[in-house]
């Protein structure tokens, strides 16, 4: 579990949120990126701001508002056992964010009649859900680790 120490003055940013478990962004990237694939395939296009919708209420109000979030935590954690370790909800948050503004930009590529560009956009969203479901990696969390660190923050194990 990292967490994050600055160094001055404490800011509402800058203060420590209360831990979550990873395997619920983990679950929420896995439904995202089936979800955006096979649409894809069967070319329903309306999936993507579908699933815009689904990562924005997760991103902006939390998990008890993440619809697959929600699901998880009433579903699959009470049949599974406690984590192993928790993490800061900030980067996989941040990560869903990046995920709304591509979806978004898809969203209105079909709409504008590109679909090319707007399948682009949702697949690469969906590849990036996938491999962070499948191996933890989340791009979108080291950018956010990246982006924190440009801003002093430092990062502890």
């Amino acid at each position: 579990m990292l967490t994050m120490m600055t160094s001055g003055t404490s800011t509402t940013a800058d203060r420590k949120p209360a831990p979550i478990d990873p395997r619920g962004p983990r679950t929420n990237q896995a439904v995202l990126a089936v979800a955006l694939l096979v649409g894809f395939l069967l070319d329903w296009w309306y999936v993507v701001p579908i699933f815009g919708v689904v990562l924005f209420l997760g991103a902006a109000f939390g998990p008890a508002y993440g619809p697959v979030l929600r699901l998880y935590a009433l579903l699959l954690k009470p049949r599974l056992g406690p984590p192993s370790e928790l993490e800061d909800p900030r980067p996989p948050r941040f990560a869903a964010t990046v995920g709304v503004v591509f979806l978004g930009a898809a969203t209105v590529a079909f709409v504008a009649g590109a679909s090319t560009v707007g399948w682009v956009l949702a697949l690469i969203v969906a590849a990036l859900a996938a491999l962070a479901a499948v191996t933890g990696i989340c791009v979108g969390c080291e950018l956010y680790l990246w982006f924190a660190r440009r801003r002093g923050v430092a990062m502890v194990a």
